[in-house]
């Protein structure tokens, strides 16, 4: 059935159909037995996929990534389609449009989107007044950046305001210095920088009453080299874990026409072109670290058996988000009915 519905919805821009898609569904949520109707539709088994990780206890192994719901606007309708957990974000400390439109892209014959969406939200404060409000009690993951026009030399300062203003209603954090959207972001997963921003984070967490855990969120594109720094960093800031991966900015391997590909122009490439690449490195930390350190998959993950690859290669949890646009609204049913047997 959604394989119709998706033929229609793929015939308008993906921005504007997404924005219209989760008003319907919060309006359905609305309804009196909405929010029934949707846990019927989309309910998910959770018996024997419960996970403890990071001292929190997840019904499930699915969780949506970051990027779908940037501003917390949607954590109770998303909770009804049976994810295990949800990450808003990324989020900067004041609100900023994002990149000119459009900004994000089909590509049906790679199973793909490329997104060049720039940080766009509405500031940490205002996703923290909205998480205030939530009903459900499902985790959630505050994805957090810095804002465009924050040099790289003040991305400490941007990073503290974000953790200080979803510290309370946030179950833990991802540090997202991975994204190719803000200008030299990606230049802050080198060694020193990322050391002194993770530093500054874990200090101001060591004193919290009840700190939070923090994960960093990594590009796939990163050599072994940067990789094995990584590891480093991770293990001796004491990070909570790493999400892996972001967007790659490589287009090798697209069955879409390369024309295609340079009309489009610049931005981060998701979904199944980025699976193995998201795989390799998730199996090289897990292996490098002796399964040391926890691990989040993004990438590439549609299926059940698609999720199962991801847990082999040494992750503990899995997120998705093209996925969920290719899929439609019972991906993590499915996905958990096949990782039950």
């Amino acid at each position: 059935m959604y394989e119709l519905i998706k033929k229609l919805l793929f015939r308008v821009q993906p921005e504007k159909i997404h924005h219209t898609v989760m008003r319907g569904m919060k309006t359905i949520y609305a309804l009196p037995f909405g929010k029934n109707v949707l846990r019927a539709f989309c309910d998910v088994k959770t018996k024997g996929l419960e996970k403890e990780l990071f001292g929190l206890r997840f019904s499930n192994p699915v969780g949506l990534a970051a990027g779908f719901d940037k501003d917390a606007k949607y954590i109770d309708e998303l909770a009804c389609l049976g994810f295990g957990f949800v990450e808003i974000g990324t989020v900067t400390p004041l609100p900023q449009p994002g990149n000119d439109q459009p900004r994000l892209f089909r590509l049906p014959a790679d199973q793909a989107l490329i997104n060049r969406m720039g940080f766009n939200n509405e500031g940490a404060p205002a996703a923290a007044k909205r998480l205030r409000l939530r009903k459900s009690n499902i985790i959630v993951g505050g994805n957090i950046g810095k804002n465009k026009n924050t040099p790289n030399e003040e991305a400490v300062s941007d990073y503290e305001k974000c953790f200080h203003a979803l510290y309370d209603v946030a179950d833990y954090f991802v540090v997202n210095v991975s994204s190719p959207n803000t200008p030299n972001l990606r230049a802050l997963q080198e060694k020193e920088p990322l050391k002194q921003l993770l530093h500054h984070l874990q200090l101001l967490n060591a004193q919290k009453l009840k700190p939070k855990p923090i994960l960093l969120k990594i590009a796939p594109d990163l050599t072994h080299e940067q990789l094995d720094d990584i590891i480093e960093i991770v293990q001796e800031t004491k990070l909570a874990g790493i999400v892996a991966t972001n967007t790659t900015i490589s287009r090798e391997g697209l069955a879409t026409p390369a024309a295609t590909i340079t009309e489009i122009g610049a931005g981060g490439l998701s979904g199944l072109p980025v699976k193995e690449k998201a795989t390799a490195v998730i199996k090289y930390i897990h292996e490098r670290s002796q399964g040391s350190i926890p691990i989040i998959a993004a990438g590439g993950i549609f299926t059940a058996a698609d999720a199962q690859e991801k847990l082999d290669a040494g992750a503990s949890l899995v997120q998705v988000y093209t996925g969920f646009i290719y899929e439609g609204p019972t991906i993590v049913k499915k996905i958990c009915a096949g990782l039950r047997h």
